[in-house]
């Protein structure tokens, strides 16, 4: 093969590949391979950005700040131009895309002086969100952003930073919002992640309570009973080894001690069962157990006497 026709061959497959990809606004100058140039025309792009943005034309300023980060992330101003275009998103109430947009200059732009600020934006966006505070604007109402969304903005703050402590705080908010919207199941998840994660964090001590508290809740309501009980004991067990002198503390004893007695009770009503059924031999064992968990109290008189009645 030729020189000439080695050429020709490779002319072809580029312009195959930059046809293949679509218009020529999703194609960046730098597959053009002249860095300078793409870098020089992206710099004139920003100072119209900035000439608007100057003017008060937000509008137009947003779409060419996206425009120079977008199609020259190599450019000089790159990581400006992504930064200015979340703010004046935040400013005019666009939350959702504001916050996706600090969180472009976190991954790509990790080096910049821009980064920490960026990331203590997201922290108080989220925050924020949790809170209700942030409102986005759909058919010129003002209403909340949804859980999901919240969780995952939240979420982004944490990984973005995962030993931080705001990734800590983060996590805990997580487990507060599912708690709060009556999602057991995720909110456990949730908290004992943080705990997972950062064992150490200011938060985490507080979330392993608030597992077996509501695994006593759900426990309560009848799911799994029994299972859900035996997960409480070990939660709050757990939470008295981990974190002893934490401000809840007696209350994670007092809900053992509850949870105690709930196991005596359980032992009475199977003996109870077995006794109803014809079954002595069975119900003698669970009267036992009972006498000698409960150590003295109704419960006991109660299984005492049975034992009598069935000869004992």
């Amino acid at each position: 093969m030729t020189f000439r026709v080695i050429a020709l061959s490779l002319l072809s497959a580029t312009s195959f590949l930059i046809c293949s990809c679509g218009s020529d606004d999703e194609v960046p100058l730098l597959m053009a391979g002249n860095t300078q140039v793409a870098s020089d025309e992206g710099e004139k792009i920003y100072q119209k950005a900035k000439q608007a943005d100057g003017a008060g034309n937000t509008g137009k300023a947003i779409r060419l700040y996206d425009q120079v980060a977008t199609k020259f992330p190599f450019a000089p101003s790159a990581a400006q131009a992504r930064f200015r275009q979340a703010q004046l998103l935040e400013e005019r109430g666009d939350i959702e895309k504001s916050f996706e947009a600090y969180d472009m200059v976190l991954k790509r732009y990790q080096g910049s002086g821009l980064y920490t600020t960026a990331y203590k934006r997201q922290v108080t966006m989220a925050q924020s969100a949790a809170d209700g505070d942030v409102k986005s604007s759909m058919m010129g109402f003002k209403t909340k952003l949804s859980l999901d969304k919240t969780v995952a903005m939240l979420g982004k703050v944490r990984d973005n930073a995962p030993k931080s402590a705001e990734a800590a705080k983060a996590q805990f908010t997580i487990g507060q919002l599912y708690e709060g919207k009556k999602k057991p199941k995720e909110a456990i998840a949730a908290y004992r992640q943080l705990v997972s994660d950062q064992p150490g964090s200011a938060q985490a001590p507080t979330a392993l309570f608030r597992v077996g508290v509501l695994l006593t809740a759900d426990a309560d309501r009848g799911n799994q009973n029994q299972a859900n009980l035996d997960l409480a004991r070990e939660a709050f067990n757990d939470y008295l080894i981990q974190y002893p002198g934490d401000s809840n503390n007696a209350e994670a004893r007092r809900l053992l001690d509850n949870l105690g007695g709930r196991d005596i009770q359980r032992s009475y009503d199977v003996a109870e069962f077995y006794q109803k059924t014809g079954k002595s031999e069975s119900a003698k064992v669970y009267y036992r157990d009972v006498m000698a968990r409960a150590k003295s109290g109704p419960l006991y008189e109660k299984a005492r006497s049975r034992l009598k009645e069935l000869g004992e």
